[in-house]
């Protein structure tokens, strides 16, 4: 089936210092997101400093050049917006949604924040704690906390890069000073680094002088050459098991390295497809077979990206797939029926209409991501940081729809048990 591309406008500068500005006006709502994304994640945190980038993001809301602690929440607030920031693999983000009146007052605080943030000693330790206590609830203190995303990488991977814990464990936190965090600013959070992306109702013109306005005076630094985080490919099955002293049921998960997803898009897509094939909806491979009839699972899933991010992730990264299992299941079960369906998928193909429905759901999940303002602007963020081409925004449901049942097929046999990393849960029955 052919799904039509979306028109979203996109414009493009780049401001001499550097920065990177993509913006997408329309006027259907009063209301505009803005988003800033600098090119550091996970995978930039050096050794011995594991969690140190979602430690920067909490630092980055300490106060800023001219701004105490707690100010950027009030400006926001009081012009009647919501605000946060998140840390990925390959990025951290900042973001705004506010009437469309409050523009500039978002752009200062962006700005302001670009040029320094309040490192002190108070702020860092602080924040420290509030860290530690994100990983004890998140983590520490939940159910299959971190499954799969924190305990499958160190079994797939076996550089620091991908493979370590982007939580990070309270030792390597506690050890962290102010000089390290006054480094890692000016390493990663160059101007140069960075996108700036607003989206809504806004004037062209007039948002391209606010920025200039703001912006335009950040000190240029230039971005750090970003290292190759590639390393090769599994060529036999690594397997390994835990045991959480909190999960009532046994669970396991499941990941194959699949194709660049920026140099080789083209051949990526057809695994983003296949795992929604696989996993999504009732009537979908897995979930049918798995959960419906055999019952050997409660509830099976798959996406691609360790945080799920299909088109916000850079290379090495994987599609996964991921079950809960009932008190007697059999992790080597589930393993061979992932195994039987995908060798079905590729020697028999797919049932008549089972691609175009799949591809009809997943243009349904793109368009309502991207038809809040804020949800455009961040993706179209990324795509700027990343591929230089913000408006792939517009095209992926397209693109995404003429994936063929070949390429499917041809994905599907390239998941083979030798390329395989797995983890398994063992169940700890709530005692600690």
């Amino acid at each position: 089936m052919q799904i039509p591309r979306t028109h979203y406008q996109v414009e493009r500068f780049t401001l001499p210092n550097g920065l990177r500005v993509v913006l997408s006006p329309d006027r259907s709502a009063p209301v505009v997101g803005v988003a800033v994304v600098y090119d550091v994640g996970i995978r930039s945190e050096p050794e011995g400093r594991t969690g140190f980038a979602h430690l920067f993001e909490h630092l980055m809301f300490q106060g800023s050049t001219n701004l105490e602690k707690l100010a950027h929440f009030r400006h926001v607030q009081g012009a009647g917006g919501t605000f946060n920031g998140s840390t990925h693999l390959d990025y951290t983000d900042y973001f705004e949604t506010v009437p469309s009146n409050a523009l500039e007052r978002m752009l200062f605080l962006e700005a302001d924040r670009m040029r320094g943030p309040r490192l002190t000693e108070e702020n860092l330790q602080n924040q420290i704690d509030v860290v530690k206590e994100e990983i004890r609830v998140n983590v520490l203190n939940r159910p299959y906390g971190g499954f799969p995303w924190l305990k499958l990488p160190p079994v797939m991977f076996d550089t620091f890069p991908n493979a370590h814990d982007g939580y990070g464990s309270f030792t390597d936190l506690e050890a962290a000073t102010v000089s390290d965090a006054a480094e890692f600013f000016d390493r990663y959070y160059a101007c140069g680094n960075a996108t700036l992306s607003v989206s809504g109702d806004l004037d062209l013109d007039e948002t391209r002088k606010l920025i200039e306005k703001h912006f335009g005076d950040v000190p240029s630094r230039p971005a750090p050459q970003r290292p190759d985080f590639d390393e090769p490919d599994l060529s036999e099955e690594r397997r390994e098991s835990y045991v959480d002293a909190l999960a009532p049921l046994p669970a396991i998960a499941a990941a194959w390295r699949v194709p660049n997803p920026i140099t080789k898009f083209g051949e990526y897509l057809p695994y983003v497809v296949l795992a929604e094939v696989l996993t999504d909806g009732e009537a979908s491979r897995l979930v049918e077979r798995m959960v419906l009839k055999d019952r050997s699972v409660t509830s099976v899933g798959g996406y691609l990206g360790f945080m799920g991010e299909p088109f916000e992730v850079r290379d090495p990264t994987a599609l996964l797939l991921q079950a809960h299992m009932p008190p007697q299941g059999s992790a080597d079960k589930v393993l061979a029926t992932f195994d039987e369906e995908l060798d079905r998928l590729a020697n028999d193909g797919l049932a008549p209409g089972e691609l175009a429905r799949t591809q009809a759901r997943m243009a349904t999940h793109l368009l309502r991501e991207t038809d809040a303002v804020l949800g455009r602007a961040l993706r179209m963020a990324v795509l700027e940081l990343q591929r230089g081409n913000p408006g792939l925004l517009n095209d992926l449901p397209h693109q995404l729809s003429e994936v063929t049942e070949e390429q499917i097929r041809q994905a599907a046999a390239a998941l083979r048990p030798n390329r395989r990393a797995s983890i398994e849960v063992m169940p700890g029955g709530g005692q600690s």
